[in-house]
């Protein structure tokens, strides 16, 4: 579980006005700002500040209101931004609540009067009055070992439970005295752990002990008088054996791992005495874990692909640069306009008919700024000067890839490290291909240093999780995703070094807009089978890295 907010903002302010800005993508598609930052470019906005620099904000860019571009200030790359004035947010009536969050009534000392809180309210009373009588024939009628005023004895035994904590953690937050931790001997190994107790003790109320086990099958038995707002101490202690529900105490209609029930309410924890407050279904069960790996296989088991020479690639060296200069690379993919349209430049946001935005910042003979042309595939027209500029800003490596329709021209490569793929078949099945072997891809890449064409030359990058083990199903379409994923290998568009989304470690290797399938048996985590149209996915993923089916043909 994972805390939820929402928040307020002023009916002033641009997601009160329905303002949203929005970035474009490589895929020419529009992506919003962070609610955050979108206030911040709205406030510039409505000041009429010519630009806006995010950098106060922990990101490198420059916002350019007059050309609506956003300019990344280490790169020098722009995108271009929109502003959108239909996405209203509905008003609150009246003021603005003090919290959004659960526990509710907690500061207000009473009691809640919802139906989960009658329906703890209720367990904890006939609980008490159990328990209570069970301390009384064991101890007589007298207090159990001392503690300090105002505190209370929670006793874990660690040797016998696994779980989670008994108590929230706000419990242990709550009050000024008192606030100790204690280890205590015998064969137990138990944890004493002094907790204050609060004069607000209610099931709604942060110090509320949270009933649940991760492993579903401990009960507890309190030892004591159970009253939580009288000063004193009581023993909660986890025995070893599973007690059944005592008289009076309410059972739950919860299911438990055997698929019996009902069940004592501290198994069903907290979250399954609420949903039975509310009527729903529950049974208790265990996350079912991921088949990351197939059975263990002999090297014998293991036969090269039918029609693909070979199991093993290693990442070549960096492909030759076919251009002699930028000018000549331009030059080869475009054509010059004699009657320019009046419309924009989408890289430099000038008009067309004016001279290009890099006037001024780069100087090429033979290219003047307010030269024009036409690429021979798609058809899109820029500055020359701006598409020398775009060429520079990339990988250099003799291609060009349209910014507006994303069209590439030439050989597109990427900055991939060096490493080797290997890939063989295995004589087991994936799920949802009974009648089919599998093929086995296995990436390897290790740890280095970044060279020029990474981000941070000169700095060492890491590489996690390598091996990594993909897996492909042994038919006609998954032989022809192998073959153009070895394509897109050699052209070195696999991997990249870059910020992870999964870590937010930067400076590592990671994936580079492929998809691949690495669990095996399962499809948990979603990057495995089951899955009818990864395979028809990832073949629009290479076309859109200039990796086709037509390569195969040539």
């Amino acid at each position: 579980m994972r805390p939820v907010q929402r928040n307020f903002y002023e009916p002033s302010s641009a997601p009160g006005k329905g303002v949203v800005w929005e970035w474009e993508n490589d895929n020419g598609s529009w992506t919003p700002y962070d609610m955050e930052i979108c206030v911040t470019i709205q406030n510039a906005y409505e000041k009429q500040h010519p630009w806006l620099d995010l950098t106060s904000l922990g990101f490198c860019y420059l916002i350019d209101f007059n050309s609506m571009s956003q300019t990344n200030r280490q790169s020098q790359r722009k995108r271009r931004l929109r502003r959108r004035m239909d996405l209203a947010y509905p008003l609150i009536m009246g003021s603005i609540p003090k919290s959004q969050s659960w526990p509710v009534g907690a500061s207000s000392g009473q009691p809640c009067s919802c139906q989960q809180c009658i329906l703890v309210n209720s367990t904890r009373a006939a609980s008490n009055a159990i328990l209570a009588s069970q301390r009384r024939k064991l101890y007589g009628g007298t207090v159990g070992n001392p503690g300090a005023p105002g505190s209370l004895t929670v006793v874990r035994q660690s040797n016998t439970f696994a779980g989670t904590s008994l108590w929230s953690p706000t419990s242990a937050s709550s009050g000024t005295n008192n606030n100790n931790i204690s280890v205590g001997g015998g064969q137990a190994k138990a944890e004493q752990v002094q907790l204050p107790l609060s004069t607000a003790n209610f099931p709604c109320s942060p110090v509320m002990p949270s009933l649940s086990s991760a492993h579903g099958h401990h009960a507890l038995t309190i030892n004591g008088q159970n009253n939580l707002n009288r000063p004193g101490t009581q023993r909660i202690s986890m025995p070893t054996a599973r007690g059944a529900i005592p008289p009076g105490v309410p059972a739950l209609p919860v299911k438990n791992l055997t698929g019996s029930g009902p069940v004592h309410p501290a198994l069903a924890g907290m979250t399954g005495i609420l949903m039975c407050a509310a009527g729903l279904p529950v049974c208790l069960t265990r996350a079912p874990k991921p088949i990351l790996h197939p059975p263990p296989i002999n090297k014998s088991d293991m036969k090269p692909v039918p029609g693909i020479n070979g199991m093993r690639r290693k990442t070549k060296k960096k492909h030759l640069r076919r251009g002699k200069n930028p000018e000549d690379v331009v030059r080869r993919y475009t054509e010059k306009i004699k009657v320019v349209p009046d419309e924009d430049c989408t890289i430099c946001m000038e008009r067309l008919v004016m001279s290009s935005g890099y006037e001024g910042v780069l100087q090429h003979k033979g290219i003047k700024p307010e030269l024009v042309g036409k690429l021979g595939k798609c058809g899109h027209m820029y500055h020359l000067l701006c598409l020398v500029a775009m060429y520079n800003n990339g990988n250099k490596d003799g291609s060009l890839q349209c910014p507006t329709c994303k069209t590439i021209y030439g050989e597109k490569t990427g900055t991939q490290p060096p490493g080797k793929m290997e890939y063989h078949v295995i004589p087991h099945c994936l799920p949802g291909y009974p009648d089919s072997k599998s093929i086995r891809i296995v990436y390897d890449i290790p740890a280095g240093i970044q060279t020029n064409e990474h981000p941070n030359p000169g700095k060492k990058f890491s590489a996690r999780g390598f091996p990594r083990h993909c897996y492909l199903p042994d038919n006609e379409k998954g032989r022809k995703v192998l073959k153009l994923l070895i394509m897109a290998w050699d052209r070195r568009l696999i991997f990249t070094i870059g910020t992870s989304s999964t870590t937010g470690e930067s400076d590592t290797v990671v994936w580079n807009e492929i998809h691949h399938k690495t669990e095996f048996g399962s499809n948990l985590t979603g990057h495995g089978y089951p899955d009818p149209n990864y395979l028809d996915n990832v073949l629009t993923e290479l076309s859109a890295q200039g990796v086709g089916e037509d390569n195969l043909k040539d």
